[in-house]
């Protein structure tokens, strides 16, 4: 692949990586091991496949820059409304779940280096300075994501390093709870921490000159990324801390401490991590938003940066012990916008003669069927 689709793939595979690595552990560990890799690899299936139709979509009206960009040229004018009424709650809610964590997270570095630094002056420093990146545009994010992705790696590797040698096996065998109703509810986090696809439009306009099978092969790899991260996490940690205790976690630097009593030295490597997985992953949202924003306001980038960024930290502010709970209702709002929405937009477009030489979703009517039971079945789990 080329080095700006490998750049792409990071984009989404960082995108991906942030909150849902982060409360993975504390929402599945309960339900033991095997159901929870079954529950999450079921929900990657389905979010990978409707993120290759919103694909399709895009460059099928022309590698629109934002979701607003294909509603309109796929679903109308109504269509586009409803479109970006849920994007923008969608993406306000993600917003604000990295706020809160990275907030909390350099409120406790600083505190450890010596500095009284209060959780609102943390989220508003990380919200304004993470915004001027997003504000340079899909080409520095690029850059810029490939050397945090890079680092989160490198921590994440160390991490294990020191995790997996003391793995207990009776650890990794324990369930706490049998109760498969509760298995089932947890999946509006976990379908949340698969939420990649808001960045598809931007992908598809940054690489027009990739070919169909690039583009495809640019999606799954950054799917399968996360995949692979998220059970290897779930693994190393549940392997190491019992899941009665991780159960009770509240937010991110709970669990750093937990295992950092453990490992001493693992602290500061644990907090790299966990910086950078909710950096990439602010990253991806922020930009699926500036660009939105930019299509609908067509106004100086001043002002697209006010809208994007104001709202997303007044919620922080206010709610900063909502961590979870952000998650949560982002996931109600997922279903709509990740399955129904591209289904729509494919619906749409494929009543059109496009060349054997622009990407389509394979899978046919079959596969859409399946994921509209999928999308049905995430909807009914949202309300349960």
């Amino acid at each position: 692949m080329k080095l700006k689709l490998v750049g792409s793939s990071l984009i989404i595979a960082g995108t991906a990586l942030g909150a849902g690595m982060l409360a993975i552990p504390m929402v599945l560990a309960q339900f033991g091991l095997i159901w929870a890799t079954l529950l999450m690899l079921f929900i990657w299936l389905g979010t990978t496949y409707a993120a290759l139709l919103l694909l399709e979509a895009s460059v099928k009206v022309g590698r629109g820059v934002s979701m607003s960009n294909v509603a309109r040229d796929t679903l109308g004018v109504g269509g586009q409304l409803v479109t970006n009424i849920l994007l923008y709650a969608l993406l306000v809610c993600l917003m604000m779940a990295y706020i809160i964590g990275a907030g909390d997270l350099i409120q406790n570095i600083a505190t450890s280096f010596g500095f009284n630094l209060s959780k609102t002056t943390a989220q508003i420093s990380f919200t304004f300075i993470t915004g001027l990146i997003v504000s340079c545009g899909t080409a520095v994010i690029d850059k810029f994501n490939r050397l945090l992705f890079a680092g989160m790696l490198l921590a994440l590797l160390i991490t294990f390093a020191h995790l997996v040698p003391n793995l207990s096996l009776s650890s990794l065998g324990q369930v706490v709870t049998h109760d498969n109703l509760a298995l089932v509810k947890t999946s509006s986090v976990l379908f949340t921490s698969f939420c990649f696809l808001v960045v598809i439009p931007s992908l598809a306009t940054y690489n027009k000159e990739a070919s169909k099978s690039e583009l495809k092969n640019m999606l799954l790899l950054g799917s399968i990324i996360p995949l692979i991260c998220y059970l290897l996490w779930l693994y190393a940690v549940v392997g190491n801390l019992p899941a009665e205790q991780l159960l009770h976690f509240r937010n991110v630097s709970e669990l750093i401490s937990a295992l950092s009593i453990q490992y001493q030295n693992l602290e500061l490597i644990l907090s790299i991590f966990t910086a950078l997985a909710l950096l990439t992953s602010f990253l991806g949202v922020a930009l699926a938003l500036f660009d939105q924003n930019t299509d609908v306001i067509k106004s100086t980038k001043a002002i697209t940066f006010m809208m994007t960024f104001v709202l997303p930290l007044a919620g922080a502010i206010l709610a900063p012990e909502q961590f979870l709970n952000t998650l949560s209702y982002a996931g109600i709002i997922l279903v709509f916008l990740a399955i129904f929405i591209p289904m729509a937009m494919v619906l749409s477009v494929r009543k059109q003669a496009f060349g054997e030489h622009i990407y389509q979703a394979g899978g046919g009517v079959p596969a859409m069927v399946t994921l509209l039971m999928f999308g049905t079945l995430m909807l009914f789990v949202q309300y349960l």
